[in-house]
């Protein structure tokens, strides 16, 4: 059997974990914490403008995805696609576009087209944490800081993943990184609830 054929079984039965592969927990928040494609705050809406709108309607797609619908993946993948043509550095889009493209891999028993998926989304997330500035430890969106959203979205993306892409640990640190943020305690119920949740998961 050709060496190209063997990997390719062999990744195949590594790969069918991937079909398990979830979203991050961390849906547009409204000010009182509540997941809602109400407006964004003020300070929200100064960061996403003019696409406040637009980022929580994906952002509700985003949900459906993450939930089990697999029919919404695609169209959560493309309205975040569609957000970064305004916003092509913002690490926020970034993080989420990287997080709907990983979870393509579900849509496929390919198992290249799954590994290529995951390894696309990765590299939307890897650039999204590289984007991040202290200015976004400041830039609020629906009450939580930027940068602790982009984080939160890249650890549950890294740690759905197999062991053969080696991102748990960065997954992991990422996770500690935002339980120990200080800004975490101001965030909504919501939010702190989602991190709590992750954090469970991966301790269980």
């Amino acid at each position: 059997m050709p060496r190209r054929t063997l990997f390719l079984l062999l990744a195949a039965v590594k790969i069918g974990v991937l079909v398990a592969i979830v979203a991050p927990t961390v849906p547009a928040f409204s000010a009182d914490g509540v997941p809602s494609s109400a407006p964004a705050t003020a300070t929200a809406a100064a960061a996403f403008a003019p696409s406040a709108e637009a980022f929580d309607q994906a952002a509700a797609t985003f949900r459906r995805a993450r939930d089990g619908d697999r029919t919404a993946i695609a169209p959560a993948r493309a309205q975040f696609t569609a957000l970064l043509q305004a916003r092509p550095d913002d690490p926020l889009l970034l993080a989420y576009a990287g997080a709907a493209t990983a979870m393509q891999a579900r849509t496929t028993w390919l198992p290249w087209k799954k590994i290529g998926h995951a390894e696309d989304g990765l590299a939307l997330i890897d650039r999204a944490l590289a984007r991040l500035t202290p200015a976004h430890d400041v830039e609020l969106h629906h009450g939580v800081p930027a940068a602790l959203e982009t984080r939160l979205t890249a650890a549950a993306t890294f740690l759905a993943l197999p062991a053969m892409f080696h991102r748990g640990e960065r997954g992991r640190r990422l996770l500690e990184q935002v339980q120990r943020d200080p800004a975490l305690a101001a965030t909504p119920a919501a939010f702190r609830e989602a991190v709590q949740r992750l954090a469970a998961k991966e301790a269980a």
